[in-house]
């Protein structure tokens, strides 16, 4: 026997009798999960991060991936600009990941991902939805982009809820953002959207988080004889808009991004809620066998009868099975191998929010395109299909458009 022959055998005989199998022997793949676990934006962060873990739990039960179990490395980024970047420096340069998944704010997103680009790490942002997010490192200022996405971007969102106010008929209409990135950056798409459609806003305010008193925004608006509002902001102040209307007694459609599915938005808004519709990737509903899946297996694992933020979960598990195909594709942890395996996924990847086929290219680091993104609307305290047609065709995957942006 050859000493490297001993050697190997050696090493499974310790393995063995430590109860370990090979693959377990090995050392894990550690993948970075971050995201907002505390704070007014902890019920997307929780919602994404109890996703993403069993996501990672099936794919080791099954084997690991390369004959390794992944190791998810959990840090809160508090939602804070400067947190963000420090996890992500701690993530690379400490524990030593090969692709991170998470980010649910835009303005995190923007501040910590240019250490993974720098580093030639992937970053899989699952949640947040800044346009920019996914374009911030792109040709012709940089060789590769190492940050992904499968989240319904603003553009996208921005689009829908324009085309939605005015197939409904409305000609006056008012557009309410918050004061951060996420929100102003969605403002900036909504109005873009708005003049290529020829249509001036006839109000556009502004409020900042953890305002509970909306009525002055609401007054211009109501005073401009606005017939819609376009909402962009996280579901506590969405909230607040809604019980500021109610309070007003004008009653008007109200039509947000998608976080007014947040758990926050529905216990704060309670019945003034109502009838509120936003762009969503996923409705918990259970017509796919995944689906399904899914979700008997969060309720059982977290003791829920609801994920907080549906959306949130289904796409914080599904980023991870995403991350597993390219490493497994790649047949390394190498991040250009990663990154280049990403840009042309051979092996469809079936997840809950769809059945992911080539989702990225080198040009495009977007996963989900309009057609597979629906409206769901506040119902008695849970979020439904907004349109018959889309609870009519909830067992059908939507692929990917090849045109999109």
């Amino acid at each position: 026997m050859t000493v490297t022959k001993r050697a190997f055998v050696g090493a499974l005989l310790c393995a063995t009798a430590l109860g370990l199998t090979p693959a377990q022997a090995a050392d894990p793949i550690k993948i970075g999960l971050t995201g907002p676990y505390t704070g007014g934006s902890s019920s997307m962060g929780v919602s994404m991060r109890d996703g993403a873990k069993l996501a990672a739990a099936e794919i080791n039960k099954a084997g690991g991936v390369l004959g390794r179990q992944i190791q998810l490395v959990e840090r809160d980024d508090e939602a804070k600009n400067e947190v963000g970047a420090q996890v992500a420096q701690e993530l690379i340069n400490k524990e030593k990941v090969v692709a991170t998944v998470g980010f649910i704010n835009t303005g995190v997103a923007l501040a910590a991902q240019r250490f993974y680009q720098e580093a030639e790490i992937p970053v899989f942002n699952n949640v947040a939805t800044g346009t920019v997010i996914t374009n911030q490192f792109k040709e012709p200022d940089y060789d590769s982009n190492y940050v992904f996405r499968n989240s319904a971007y603003d553009v996208l969102q921005a689009g829908m809820m324009v085309d939605e106010a005015l197939a409904q008929g409305h000609k006056k209409i008012a557009v309410l953002a918050d004061s951060t990135n996420y929100g102003q950056l969605g403002r900036e798409d909504i109005e873009k959207y708005l003049a290529a459609k020829s249509v001036k806003p006839v109000a556009v305010e502004k409020f900042n988080i953890k305002d509970v008193d909306m009525t002055a925004q609401l007054l211009k608006a109501q005073q401009a004889g606005a017939d819609v509002i376009l909402a962009y902001g996280i579901g506590p102040e969405l909230a607040q808009i809604a019980n500021g209307m109610a309070k007003l007694g004008w009653k008007v459609p109200m039509i947000t991004s998608w976080p007014a599915s947040m758990q926050s938005f529905i216990d704060i808004a309670g019945t003034n809620g109502n009838g509120v519709i936003m762009p969503q990737t996923f409705i918990e509903d259970q017509t796919l066998p995944k689906r399904k899946a899914f979700l008997e297996s969060y309720y059982k694992t977290y003791g829920v009868t609801k994920i907080p933020t549906p959306v949130a979960g289904a796409q914080g598990y599904d980023s991870v099975y995403l991350i597993a195909a390219a490493i497994k594709q790649a047949g390394t942890t190498d991040g250009p191998k990663v990154r280049a395996a990403l840009e042309n996924l051979k092996e469809k990847v079936e997840g809950v929010v769809t059945t992911y086929e080539t989702p990225f290219s080198a040009k495009d680091h977007n996963a989900i395109s309009r057609n597979m993104v629906v409206f769901g609307k506040v119902q008695d305290g849970k979020i439904v299909y907004a349109k018959p047609e889309d609870a009519k065709n909830a067992g059908v995957v939507r692929t990917k458009e090849k045109s999109s942006n």
